[in-house]
């Protein structure tokens, strides 16, 4: 039992984490929460998938200037132990805030990979449904901002 208190904890801290990004358009939270090996992914409600560390808090960081005044929450998370140093969660997660300047709700299933590195759990893996209404939004925003110079 002591393994799924320690892993429910680090999610709940990862969506704090993920929370204050969402409010003030800064990754730094999430990185703090992430492992520190070099592996790792993420499949965001935004599309992709990315592997390895430098990818994937390269996309958090390139995503959270987009995100204002949010909230997510991880609802139903049932806490799956593999070992007693890797675990994953299911769940559903919920988010409600500003992407740009709109307004914007969505739910998705979501799991969660965790690993203890050092006596501490780190989320390793992010995996989110693909939500075609964000990545709509997303583009229609890239749109408006025009080309980037490169």
């Amino acid at each position: 039992m002591a393994v799924e208190n320690d892993v429910k904890q680090a999610s709940d801290d990862f969506y704090a984490a993920l929370n204050h990004m969402l409010a003030n358009g800064d990754a730094a939270s999430v990185t703090a929460v992430w492992s520190r090996g070099e592996a790792g992914s993420t499949m965001h409600p935004i599309g992709g998938r990315e592997v390895g560390r430098d990818q994937v808090l390269h996309t958090w960081e390139l995503a959270a200037p987009a995100f204002t005044d949010g909230r997510a929450s991880a609802d139903d998370v049932v806490v799956l132990p593999l070992t007693d140093d890797v675990a994953y969660t299911v769940g559903t997660e919920r988010f409600d805030g500003k992407v740009g300047a709109e307004e914007f709700r969505g739910e998705w299933r979501t799991t969660n990979i965790y690993r203890r590195e050092d006596g501490r759990w780190r989320i390793v893996h992010h995996h989110a449904d693909a939500s075609r209404e964000l990545i709509e939004l997303l583009g229609r925003l890239q749109a408006q901002a025009g080309p980037t110079v490169g």
